[in-house]
């Protein structure tokens, strides 16, 4: 593997990983009140066009990375629609 390659996957495995205290602290308090609604929507859409761009290029870090980072956003994102 090419030191870009593991470059990139570490730099998408701990921006990624940075979500997970998040999504478990909305799931746990039930609450995602003081989270912004178009926040939270704005990033999705904008990591949903990232991974797009991943998969036209064809770039394995990129793909992987954003499609954990869409799946916990949008987890945070139905905690705040649900528990509003």
């Amino acid at each position: 593997m090419e030191l870009v390659t593991i470059i990139g996957l570490m730099a998408g495995f701990l921006t990624t990983i940075s979500f997970l205290p998040q999504v478990i602290k909305t799931w746990r308090s039930r609450s995602a009140k003081d989270l912004s609604l178009s926040m939270f929507l704005s990033f999705c859409i904008g990591v949903f066009l990232w991974l797009i761009y991943g998969i036209l290029l064809g770039d394995v870090p990129i793909i992987i990375s954003n499609t954990v980072t869409l799946i916990l956003a949008g987890t945070i994102l139905f905690f705040k629609v649900k528990y509003k």
